[in-house]
């Protein structure tokens, strides 16, 4: 369009952007100015710079203002109106590729240049960055910025999502969005020690799905909202952070990870994994000890003795288990990590002791620590207050399980007396790795101790994988196998700090359907071998549920105690407690056998070939030792189900819980009937061609 018909149109129009929605389309009808992508994602933008998304030539959603600024209240910002566009080499670093620039002007002077940029390599996926410069006389006020903002048509099955955020009511990261949905997916803090996440959404029907993130490579405070009416999901990406853009003056938007997809949010959050990889956020080294089974002290919990853990490590190692986990309990206090002398009385030369006991019993031992709490009353609170993460009135941040406070991350001395304590931990006591705990440590606030001297208050929030980075480092530096597993306890798993993580459990699961849920999205973020342990059976659902994580390929863990519980327990003991019974022995002593036995952890998971939202029962594949196993879910089910991704040729199936044969299929009609009560693991063992 020539510039004076841009005028001409611009000064026609009176459509204003909502405050507080997404943008219903302007009033006028603007022609397609131009289409770019690939076919299993083309953007089509109009002469006003609103976008649709197409795949396959189709139309997935309407025309939407994707990416705009908000208006502060009582500030009016007219549509922008195409100008100019270009192309260029791609601009983002882990894409090759082109990037299309799109340009255009709203009537009070705001210049919007939007870049698109597409990988041929990758296809179905866009990274987008907005810029805005004010070309007026006037500044103008805003409350942020938008991107990436699309509907999707609701189906008659509806719509299911899958959510990085972290919720004090620990919420399921996977779960339907009815209609009435409304789910903002802040990346901050949701609650004092509740926050951060993986900055990614996603939504997805039967047919298609979008998910939408930001490829930075620190976390930043910004928000994914999923919203559901009666018709329609939407989606976007969002920041709230209020600012005013003076004449002349310019900002830039978070790069932002748009994917359509099909199946589940499997494949966009691999593809999201593999993306940042490129950018410079590798998967962690993974030692082969990070497959082991589990048993962990927490059974007794914080009131142990060492008699009891010593006492119980035959039985562990009896099992075929072979870690041995010291939980909460051994340290004086969150902050001075003295070592409790009721327990320790002759100190390090007490706790070296133990650890050698462990060795003694054919176990490798592991430590809890729950880094950046500091509990009131403490030596480390009197003498270093400095370390405190403070907000801007200047009070402390709580850590609500142990009535502790935040230390900042961000701050030198924190990481050096953290890193020291690794030090002795692996270094001196002998400890082979470090049970991280506790739901502050996935995310921070903003920090505002003046002795600090942070750029800015959000540095704490960014500078939080840099901090685990150095743990990992002190911990490898002595024991380059060292495991450094991470339980942020209930949240959904800062994503920028995986790297300097090789191991993550279910994190206080809910229910199986959590172990199972987590499990998905850590394959496909940390890759689909991943060791992620689904934490002490105990959580499952009875308490006894190991076929919700041998089947997804998790890592098995218990916490039992033997011959008897703890007398003084701070919680209420479930019904039968956690002792190990001659009944629960033979049942702990079998799955862990089958853990062994199929060794899936080590397996390839395969979650693109299921939608954990649709398909039903609900199914997991991996592929392991030139074999194919496949988990079914279900209170109750009878009925075929269908072994997807099996290579050409004949194949025996084994129910490996009964070891009993079910039968044989051939890959070109790969479905047999079934019936089954909560779970179903097959082994499909290729028998000819």
């Amino acid at each position: 369009m020539r510039r004076r018909q841009v005028l001409q149109l611009m000064g026609s129009t009176s459509a204003v952007l909502a405050v507080g929605t997404i943008a219903a389309p302007p009033v006028f009808a603007a022609p397609i100015a131009n289409r770019f992508g690939d076919d299993a994602l083309t953007i089509e933008i109009d002469s006003g710079m609103r976008t649709r998304l197409l795949v396959g030539g189709r139309a997935l959603t309407g025309f939407s203002d994707s990416e705009t600024l908000l208006p502060a209240e009582g500030t009016a910002l007219a549509p922008f109106l195409l100008t100019e566009q270009g192309q260029s080499a791609s601009k983002v670093a882990g894409l090759a590729g082109t990037t299309h620039s799109a340009t255009g002007v709203s009537a009070n002077g705001i210049e919007k240049t939007v870049e698109f940029t597409f990988d041929p390599n990758r296809p179905g996926i866009a990274a987008i960055i907005a810029t805005y410069r004010n070309t007026g006389k006037e500044p103008v006020a805003l409350r942020g910025w938008r991107n990436a903002a699309h509907s999707l048509t609701r189906g008659e099955r509806g719509v299911w999502t899958f959510a990085g955020s972290s919720h004090g009511d620990r919420r399921d990261w996977i779960q339907p969005a009815p209609a009435g949905f409304d789910q903002r997916n802040y990346m901050g803090m949701n609650a004092s020690d509740y926050g951060g996440g993986t900055p990614v959404v996603d939504i997805w029907r039967p047919d298609a799905g979008l998910a939408v993130g930001h490829l930075e490579l620190k976390p930043k405070l910004i928000a994914l909202p999923v919203a559901s009416s009666t018709s329609e999901t939407s989606i976007a990406l969002e920041s709230d952070q209020p600012f005013e853009l003076a004449p002349g003056e310019e900002v830039s938007t978070l790069t932002t990870f748009l994917a359509a997809h099909t199946g589940d949010c499997f494949a966009p959050l691999t593809a999201y994994r593999e993306i940042m990889a490129a950018r410079g956020l590798t998967d962690a080294y993974v030692p082969a000890s990070a497959y082991e089974a589990i048993w962990c002290a927490w059974g007794y919990e914080r009131n142990f003795n060492t008699d009891q853990v010593i006492g119980t490590l035959p039985k562990v190692k009896e099992l075929g288990i072979k870690w041995a986990v010291m939980d909460d309990g051994w340290q004086t206090a969150e902050g001075d990590w003295y070592l409790d002398p009721k327990k320790f009385p002759n100190g390090d030369a007490d706790m070296i002791a133990f650890v050698k006991r462990i060795r003694d019993a054919g176990l490798r031992p592991r430590l809890w620590l729950a880094p950046l709490a500091v509990d009131p009353g403490t030596d480390l609170l009197h003498d270093h207050t400095d370390m405190l993460l403070l907000d801007e009135n200047g009070a402390v941040n709580d850590v609500t399980w142990w009535n502790a406070f935040t230390l900042c991350p961000a701050y030198q001395p924190t990481i050096d007396h953290c890193t020291a304590l690794v030090r002795k931990i692996i270094g001196e006591w002998g400890y082979e790795g470090l049970k991280l705990d506790g739901q502050h440590l996935n995310g921070v606030p903003p920090c505002y101790n003046p002795a600090h001297n942070h750029a800015y208050p959000e540095e704490a929030c960014e500078q939080l994988p840099a901090f685990w980075q150095a743990v990992h480092d002190a911990a490898t530096s002595i024991n380059p196998d060292a495991i450094l597993e991470f339980c942020p306890c209930g949240t959904s798993f800062a994503f920028h700090s995986l790297p300097y993580m090789n191991q993550v459990p279910a994190s206080d699961p809910l229910s199986s359907w959590q172990i199972r849920t987590k499990g998905k999205t850590t394959k496909a973020l940390m890759g689909p071998s991943a060791p992620y342990s689904g934490d002490h059976v105990e959580l499952s659902d009875g308490g006894t549920d190991f076929a919700s994580a041998v089947g997804i390929g998790g890592v098995v863990s218990t916490k039992f105690t033997w011959p008897r519980d703890t007398d003084n327990p701070i919680d209420v003991l479930p019904p039968g407690g956690y002792v190990l019974t001659p009944e629960k022995e033979r049942y702990w002593r079998k799955w862990i056998d089958l853990y062994h036995e199929h060794d899936l952890a080590r397996g390839t998971y395969r979650g693109e070939l299921y939608d954990i939202g649709f398909d039903r029962p609900e199914a997991h594949a991996i592929d392991q030792n030139d074999r194919s196993y496949f988990a079914f879910y279900a209170d109750e089910y009878s009925g075929p189900v269908e072994l997807r991704g099996l290579a050409a040729g004949r194949y025996r199936v084994t129910d490996i819980e009964s070891d009993k044969v079910l039968g044989t299929l051939d890959a070109a009609a790969p479905r047999m009937a079934v019936a089954f009560a909560e779970h179903l693991l097959l082994q499909a063992e290729r028998i000819g061609a």
